[in-house]
């Protein structure tokens, strides 16, 4: 097997990016990438901690990661399952960067910077659903911020209904923690509970 070892070595293969994928590239929110954040109700979060890296899924009502200026993002931490891996790594390491998806867009937005974990009153109550907030609040500063073109979106034809898997060939929640605990955790009855125990437990 062949490696890369050095980045002239990758350069000489990929050579350089044209303008058109460097001009794209903002140190702030630009009014159009505001429109894209705005549209979007899918993040994953990247950040890097002492135990290596992390790539979190977020997910919530469209324009869930609110822009306080155009250097600042704020993003609801709603419950789940409390591994926070992701707030775990900010608190010691604060580099993140997040990947928008918009559906039924080819267009992905990509937003490198600094974070840190907030537990004001008031920004939690701002983030509140049904009378929920949030226990905390990641405060995001952009370092760059530009779109991917639509190339691996193409490719994975993402949002083409008829290409959707059906659930009932992969393996449930439930299958796995049961395999994984040797039935000590999951299975059937969790597979059953988990709907309802979804429904209650969003926000």
């Amino acid at each position: 097997m062949s490696i890369i070892a050095s980045v002239e070595q990758l350069e000489a293969i990929y050579g350089h990016p044209n303008e058109a994928s460097t001009v794209k590239v903002a140190d702030r929110v630009t009014p159009q990438y505001r429109a894209l954040i705005e549209k979007s109700p899918f993040a994953a979060l990247a950040t890097s901690g002492p135990e290596g890296l992390d790539c979190s899924p977020r997910g919530d009502l469209p324009g869930f990661v609110h822009i306080h200026d155009d250097k600042t993002l704020l993003m609801p931490d709603r419950r789940g399952n409390n591994r926070i891996d992701s707030l775990r790594n900010i608190v010691r390491d604060p580099r993140v960067a997040l990947l928008f998806l918009i559906p039924g867009s080819g267009s992905t937005l990509r937003v490198n910077g600094h974070a840190k974990v907030s537990t004001d009153r008031d920004l939690l109550s701002s983030f509140a659903v049904d009378g929920r907030a949030p226990r905390t609040v990641t405060v995001m500063t952009v370092h760059e911020i530009y779109f991917q073109c639509a190339r691996a979106i193409v490719r994975s034809d993402l949002w083409n209904p008829d290409k959707r898997v059906d659930p009932k060939t992969l393996p449930t929640p439930g299958q796995i923690l049961a395999d994984m605990s040797e039935s000590g955790v999951g299975g059937e009855d969790y597979d059953r509970a988990w709907p309802e125990r979804a429904r209650n437990s969003l926000w």
